[in-house]
């Protein structure tokens, strides 16, 4: 995935494997496992916190995580095969470094994790695509450099909106006004419109927010680099989050529980009591839960008591996309193996299959012929209902018409997963709608007693990405130390004002002040680079 304009780590003396932990064993009900600190998700804020702590010299927490791995939504299975017969390994999820930084300036976390652990990436070229329609290829690439000029203008206006305090659009409108306002049955435009923005937020324009949008294409585009790396590493990318584990949990360290399902968290201004599935509990001072807002919106745990209202109403209010990659390998490569990524207009539907990524590209997995089509939204619903097979012949027919001079056979592998059905996830990342305000997403980042909540979808400024991920964590725990070893202590101090408990809002305003984005909201970015949101 990509924000074109807009919008894990030493294995301990490199003898230790990356498989950190062993699975929890089934215990009898009883006294519950007392700790400092639970952390509730073994994915990128889940570890983070946890490496925070330790930092902070905080060794009593322990981590729940669902599934038998850690690594959330970095995750990885085999497909096809080489021409030895082993297994490639392919990211269902995360795939991308995003926006890795420039030398002298900013370095995106992820992208240091993946230099220090020797990360297989390569440079994802978004300039380096071809176009088609039904009847094959066709040039329309002026429809690209279109949408990047009324970006440009569009950019302008939406800093003013966020500077000034003025009520926010939807990305159509202000991408409208900027000039850029394709036609309804102008396919090839709406596929350029696709490519655009819902390749990388996962929701249409209309469903999505202009100036948190805008936002976050400068927040990690400008602030780091509009450099992006395509993850090929055949470890799986969750390698980087395994190693920075690995720093500071041993091999089979008791404090790593996987294979544990929360089922209901009991919170209060005292503590937070977690109870999970096979039984077991939880009895912590704080707890810091890494839940993806899908997990949240589907009420996958019990909270007692509810919620607070404010509380509740953000969690429902953001959304939850779904980016599902579907992979084919075939017994050749009769694509252009030197172009990065194929762009389908269908002449009936918006979103048909639109975006095909080539892997034989010299640099990612030349020879491997696999090629990989990305849908979002309302189509990747639709695959995920419907049988593999429908879902392969629907595609290939689009393969078909993009290469009609191509006698294309059938794949040797096809596979895709179901993010909407995985109840450890239940969707890929978060989105920001139109007209929500800081305000309202202060309430999704705020704790409820001693929970605490982390994860790409609490970070304003590096919102739905994975390093909005790793520093929601870092903060967490950073936040939940200083309180525990009560270096919060003056009121009138600085450093009050650098930890928690986070501020909520129980009246929502229209809009935000700019006074509000401040270190202390979440606003990770300083004023130095306000210039970018202009």
């Amino acid at each position: 995935m990509h924000l074109q304009h807009l919008s894990f780590l030493v294995a301990i003396a490199g003898a230790i494997q990356p498989a950190i932990g062993a699975p929890h064993r089934t215990r009898a009900e009883g006294t519950c496992k007392k700790t400092k600190v639970a952390i509730l998700g073994g994915g990128v804020a889940g570890i983070t916190a946890a490496q925070a702590l330790t930092n902070a010299s905080v060794h009593d927490f322990v981590i729940l995580e669902y599934r038998d791995t850690i690594g959330g939504r970095a995750w990885h299975k085999s497909f096809g095969e080489d021409k030895d017969g082993k297994p490639y390994t392919i990211e269902m999820g995360a795939n991308w470094v995003q926006g890795i930084g420039r030398e002298g300036g900013p370095q995106n976390p992820i992208w240091g994790l993946a230099k220090k652990y020797g990360l297989t990436t390569e440079w994802a070229n978004y300039d380096n695509v071809s176009t088609y329609n039904k009847d094959g290829y066709s040039d329309y690439s002026d429809l690209l450099d279109a949408y990047d000029d009324a970006y440009d203008i569009a950019n302008q206006r939406a800093g003013e909106i966020l500077t000034q305090n003025l009520q926010d659009q939807n990305v159509k409108s202000g991408m409208a006004l900027a000039g850029w306002n394709p036609k309804v049955h102008d396919m090839e435009a709406q596929a350029a419109d696709w490519w655009s923005w819902d390749f990388e937020a996962a929701y249409s324009p209309i469903e999505s927010s202009f100036v948190f949008g805008c936002a976050g294409n400068n927040l990690t585009f400008n602030y780091f680099s509009d450099h992006d790396e395509f993850v090929l590493d055949q470890r799986g990318f969750n390698i980087i989050v395994k190693k920075l584990a690995s720093t500071f949990l041993t091999r089979n360290d008791t404090r790593l529980h996987l294979n544990t399902e929360v089922t209901n968290i009991t919170y209060s201004d005292d503590g937070v009591t977690v109870h999970n599935k096979d039984g077991s509990c939880v009895e912590a001072d704080y707890a810091i839960t890494t839940f993806s807002l899908g997990v949240l919106q589907n009420g996958a745990v019990n909270f007692s008591p509810e919620l607070p209202d404010w509380k509740q109403e953000a969690i429902q209010k953001f959304t939850m996309g779904t980016y599902t990659k579907i992979f084919f390998q075939f017994n050749e490569t009769f694509w252009p193996s030197e172009t990065q990524y194929h762009l389908y207009a269908d002449p009936v539907t918006r979103g048909w299959y639109p975006i095909w990524q080539s892997l034989s590209t010299p640099g990612f997995l030349p020879d491997s012929n696999i090629i990989f089509v990305t849908v979002t939204n309302e189509f990747a619903y639709r695959a995920e209902r419907q049988t593999d097979e429908q879902t392969k012949q629907e595609a290939m027919a689009v393969l078909r018409k993009m290469f009609p001079e191509k006698d294309i056979p059938e794949p040797t592998a096809f596979m895709y997963p179901r993010w909407t059905s995985e109840p450890w996830a239940y969707g890929s990342y978060s989105n920001w709608p139109p007209s929500t305000s800081l305000e309202m997403h202060q309430n999704l980042r705020a704790n409820a007693g001693r929970l605490w909540f982390a994860g790409e979808a609490t970070s304003p400024t590096f919102f739905g990405f994975l390093h909005g991920a790793y520093y929601e964590g870092q903060d967490a725990g950073r936040q939940i130390a200083a309180i525990m070893q009560k270096r919060c202590v003056n009121a009138d101090s600085a450093k009050l004002r650098e930890c928690g408990p986070r501020k909520h809002y129980e009246t929502l305003h229209g809009t935000s002040p700019y006074s509000d984005y401040t270190m202390l909201n979440g606003w990770a970015v300083d004023s130095s680079i306000d210039n970018n949101l202009e």
